[in-house]
């Protein structure tokens, strides 16, 4: 019995909702009404199922995106990704770990709803310029300048350097040794200078309204949080195809979770998430693919 397109498709598309959304609880929404969709379309004329479905959840992650859009200008405090659980191997295809990082689902946010389907389609999924221009309903002539001008505002945004598996997990691993044991001077030297830390409290934890920028501040405030209580407990995950850092807190029902990015070595942004609503989905990692 052949398996259903779907089924067999359904990383694929769960991908392509969730790098357009920067949320899994959407992103499973988005795949909920598509599988509504597909379920109900004459099939008769499909050739291409993969398209297909990819075009359906396109047109309903833009309908979300738009609606999000308006839901978050009113956020409280700094915007994040809603994290996920990856499996280590994920990090194994470059690109597809670096295009759902929670560095690139960041920058991703500054795009318009078009423009952030347009990048995701042609530069992480490689469609052709004329599936995407059905899939968004543009000509492809104007998807290619969409996608052009898409492509220079993330470069000028992104992390500047790649880092492999080996030097991302030995940062984190010296940032979480040095937490651990409160050595300050060991913080300050694993972060750059112009380091910024970033929390997404959403109004429902205790996190920082605005960023903090610089090492010293940064340093400082780690310090602060550390001794503030019992010393957390710590443990490296898997989350966005990289290693990171999960935080128990005395009296916090669900973690903090700690992502980093890393450059040259140094820490150069540390994202902090401990909105509850954004962590409940964490019990088994989620099925990526391109």
């Amino acid at each position: 019995m052949t398996a259903d397109p779907f089924t067999v498709h359904r990383g694929l598309l769960f991908t392509v909702a969730y790098e357009m959304l920067g949320s899994a609880s959407d992103a499973e929404d988005v795949l909920q009404d598509a599988w509504l969709r597909w379920a109900a379309a004459d099939r008769s004329g499909v050739r291409d199922p993969r398209a297909y479905l990819v075009r359906i959840v396109t047109r309903q992650a833009l309908n979300r995106l738009r609606t999000v859009a308006r839901r978050r200008e009113d956020y409280v405090g700094a915007w994040l990704p809603e994290p996920i659980l990856t499996s280590p191997d994920v990090a194994d295809d470059v690109e597809l770990a670096e295009s759902v990082s929670i560095a690139m689902l960041t920058v991703l946010e500054t795009l318009g709803p078009t423009e952030r389907a347009v990048f995701v389609l042609r530069e992480v999924f490689e469609l052709p310029y004329g599936e995407i221009a059905e899939a968004v309903g543009k000509p492809a002539a104007t998807v290619r300048q969409i996608a052009r001008r898409a492509r220079g505002h993330v470069a000028a945004r992104r992390p500047r350097t790649r880092v492999s598996r080996a030097e991302q997990q030995a940062v984190v691993e010296r940032f979480l040794t040095a937490l651990e044991t409160g050595r300050l001077q060991d913080l300050m030297e694993v972060m750059a200078p112009d380091v910024v830390l970033i929390a997404d409290g959403g109004g429902r934890a205790k996190a920082l309204k605005v960023p903090v920028r610089g090492a010293h501040r940064v340093v400082r405030l780690l310090g602060t949080a550390r001794r503030a209580g019992r010393p957390p407990e710590t443990a490296v995950v898997w989350l966005n195809g990289a290693p990171s850092i999960r935080v128990e807190l005395g009296g916090d029902v669900l973690p903090t979770l700690v992502s980093l990015t890393v450059e040259d070595g140094k820490i150069t942004r540390v994202y902090v998430m401990r909105n509850p609503d954004k962590l409940s989905r964490l019990d088994e990692p989620a099925e990526l693919s391109r």
